[in-house]
């Protein structure tokens, strides 16, 4: 496979550094964003910026938008026919529900495009430094042709089956992710009303078992209360929707997921959807000022 053709379709908070990491290592690349100006700094280092997603026609088209229905929205008959005809892998980064992603690669392989569900974890610290973990589903050869490109993006790529499979298990990443940082978010909230200091608190985490990569990346925004858009709360609440249908699909008596889903809903409904989801710790705290970016 020829490594020098490759597209990312959205550049928000996730796309723009994994486009970035995939230009600084010499890939040829090619970008689409439904706001063209989010891109200019990557143009301005050599990437190529296509006017249509039909013009994003390459080998390895990684999405990076925020679900499935944005990209469809996007599959017109142009569109279809020219990725098509550059022999398009079609690698969806985005975390869905696995039903949405077999549909897709149903409907699209008369059209002649594969698709690979990889999405990732690790935040965009990961994606700038490319140490994201990937979960793989989809076909062998699929997954052979665009391990490359993965590769690059990520520390850690793992095939683990079928197409759904990667889906599946970026469901359950998300189910430990919400669960550490509503645990996180609830213990400074109580050890604020105990009177101890919160960056002692942290100290202390960071020293012992409940150390994690959740508290390394929200730790500033715990102690700051300052909720700049990382990951938002709209998301981590479309996320435990979609592990929800899936732990239904398998018979899974959840408990944790319904307590999850009620408390990022929560803040969703005061009007926190787009600020980090670390903003849940407002929740549990008196007063109503805080710095939001």
């Amino acid at each position: 496979m020829d490594l020098a053709r490759c597209a990312v379709i959205g550049l928000g908070p996730m796309g723009h550094p994994v486009a970035a990491t995939l230009l600084e290592a010499g890939i040829d690349l090619v970008v689409w964003n439904r706001t063209p100006s989010r891109g200019d700094d990557l143009v301005a280092a050599g990437a190529r910026r296509a006017a249509t997603p039909a013009e994003a026609a390459a080998e390895v088209i990684l999405s990076v938008l925020p679900d499935v229905a944005q990209l469809r929205a996007l599959l017109d008959a142009p569109t279809r026919a020219a990725w098509g005809a550059a022999g398009a892998r079609l690698v969806i980064l985005s975390t869905t529900g696995p039903e949405q992603v077999v549909a897709l690669a149903e409907e699209l392989a008369p059209d002649g495009i594969a698709v690979v569900d990889a999405p990732v974890s690790g935040g965009v610290a990961g994606a700038a430094a490319g140490t994201l973990s990937i979960m793989v589903g989809g076909a062998e050869e699929d997954v052979r042709a665009v391990r490359p490109v993965l590769e690059i993006a990520g520390g850690t790529v793992l095939h683990l089956g079928p197409s759904g499979s990667g889906a599946v298990a970026k469901l359950c990443n998300q189910i430990v992710v919400g669960g550490t940082l509503a645990a996180l978010a609830e213990a400074f909230a109580l050890a604020r009303r105990s009177g101890l200091r919160p960056e002692q608190l942290a100290a202390l985490l960071e020293g012992g078992l409940a150390r994690s990569e959740v508290l390394a990346q929200k730790r500033e925004k715990l102690l700051g209360r300052e909720y700049a858009l990382g990951g938002s709360t709209d998301n981590q609440v479309k996320d435990l929707r979609y592990a929800s249908t899936a732990a239904e699909g398998v018979d899974l008596p959840a408990r944790l997921l319904p307590a999850l889903l009620a408390l990022y809903s929560e803040a969703v409904e005061a009007g926190d959807g787009q600020a980090d989801h670390a903003v849940i710790q407002e929740l549990y705290l008196e007063d109503t000022e805080r710095s939001r970016s």
